[in-house]
Parts: C-alpha cells; sequence; structure tokens
C-alpha cells in the first residue's frame, strides 16, 4: 500500500511537470509566431516586448545585431519581408528556456535591393523572464534557394 501510495504521488507530479511544459510550449510557440508576424508587419512596440535586452540576433551572412539594432534593421526596411512562413518548428523546454528551430522561408524586399526570396534553418533561444517568454538569441543558416 505504501509502494502504492508513492507511485501515485510520482504519476501525479509528472503530470504536473507534462501539463506545464505543454503551457509553456504554447507560449513559447505563440511568441514566435508573434515574432513572425511582426517581421512582416513592423511595429517597434511589439519587438520591445518580445525581445531580451540582451539579445544576440545572428543574420544567415554573419552579421550579428543587438537589441536595439536589429528592431532599427526591421522597423526601417532595412530589412523587409513581404511574405514569411515557418515550417518544420520544434520546441524543446529546459528549465527557463526554450530551444525553437524552424525552416524559415520569406519574400524579401530589402531597402534598396530588388525583391527577393531566402531559404533559412534557424535556431532561436528564448528565455523566461519574469513571467514572460523573450528571445534571447537566434541564428540562422541560409539554404540554397
Amino acid at each position: 500500500m505504501k509502494n502504492l501510495f508513492g507511485l501515485l504521488i510520482l504519476f501525479m507530479m509528472s503530470i504536473n511537470v507534462v501539463q506545464a511544459q505543454g503551457k509553456d510550449e504554447a507560449a513559447v510557440a505563440s511568441a514566435v509566431e508573434l515574432l513572425r508576424k511582426t517581421m512582416v508587419s513592423p511595429d517597434a512596440k511589439v519587438f520591445d516586448g518580445l525581445i531580451s535586452e540582451s539579445l544576440s540576433y545572428g543574420h544567415s551572412l554573419g552579421l550579428v545585431e543587438d537589441k536595439k539594432t536589429c528592431i532599427e534593421s526591421m522597423v526601417t526596411g532595412k530589412y523587409k519581408f513581404t511574405s514569411l512562413e515557418l515550417s518544420q518548428q520544434t520546441i524543446q523546454i529546459v528549465e527557463n528556456t526554450a530551444i525553437v528551430r524552424h525552416d524559415f522561408f520569406a519574400h524579401t524586399h530589402d531597402a534598396g535591393k530588388d525583391p527577393g526570396t531566402v531559404k533559412l534553418k534557424v535556431l532561436q533561444i528564448w528565455q523566461k523572464q519574469k513571467g514572460k517568454w523573450l528571445l534571447l538569441a537566434r541564428q540562422a543558416v541560409r539554404l540554397p534557394n
């Protein structure tokens, strides 16, 4: 009976952990989706609410931006996405960190350039800060078009 009670407690605890991870995964997925939408329709306030002050945003060609520069680049049209699709997304939660990977396909019209397309593999690191998931780091690798 004692062993059965112990197993029941372990089972209940594991359910709580799985439920918490499920909620965190859903919250991270929502944050990733809001970031995607905001990259297509840039809004500095929305970006500010999604991005950590410690952001390291790595582009596929090697450029790395901090929070201020990243937001400025998106809002001014230096990097302009006319459409953006994410696929093959995975989310792994490790304590207060989320590891997100996905394929990234976009139509672009960056300032001073002709319209084009880009295919990337992207890694995002999100961190739960004060109960909110914020983008801490991002790195992209370009794939052949």
